[in-house]
């Protein structure tokens, strides 16, 4: 790949993913007005640099980096903006670039949230957290749908929850995509 044209397409990955990890921290949200942008110059790129044969791709990659955070959004309270953030960088980078990326947002994510978590004082909540997300899905993949009963805590005590603004996840994972892929590139 031309290297001005790495540089440019993961610049704008890095720099739209360092604006919305700063919205979400001051913010609490990861905001349409950065991701739907973000998506339609991603989509316009891979379509002028490999045609109908880029828009696939782009289309492609948006649903595989989308799909965890889509998922987390449905079952475990996640953000919806952060499936589109993923889903925009994924239209950006592609489907290889993306497995890269998926893989670098989910260290990064398991490391922010062991961080955090520690810093709160809330090792118990993460690991109830772990446990009820683990049955969620075992119970919805065997028993045909989502129980709403699992909405109600299995553990004795109030239901809580660890505050992490998953942008900054985001942000530190395309950031160690990019180097991992620039490095090894």
């Amino acid at each position: 790949m031309d290297n001005v044209i790495f540089r440019f397409q993961w610049g704008v990955v890095v720099l739209a993913s360092l604006g919305a990890a700063i919205y979400d921290v001051r913010i609490g949200r990861i905001p349409n007005a950065l991701t739907l942008p973000l998506l339609t110059a991603g989509i316009i790129w891979s379509i002028w640099h490999g045609g109908v044969a880029g828009l696939g791709e782009a289309v492609g990659a948006c649903l595989l980096v989308s799909l965890p955070y889509l998922l987390l959004f449905v079952f475990a309270g996640g953000g919806a903006g952060d499936a589109k953030l993923a889903g925009a960088i994924g239209a950006w980078v592609g489907l290889r670039s993306g497995l890269v990326v998926l893989f670098c947002i989910s260290i990064a994510a398991v490391i922010f949230a062991i961080v955090l978590t520690a810093k709160q004082k809330k090792f118990k909540v993460l690991w109830n957290n772990i446990i009820l997300l683990i049955a969620s899905l075992f119970t919805s993949i065997f028993s045909g749908g989502i129980k709403k009963e699992l909405t109600v805590p299995i553990f004795t005590g109030e239901y809580q929850s660890v505050a992490m603004p998953y942008g900054v996840a985001i942000f530190a994972g395309v950031c160690l995509a990019g180097g991992y892929i620039l490095w090894n590139g």
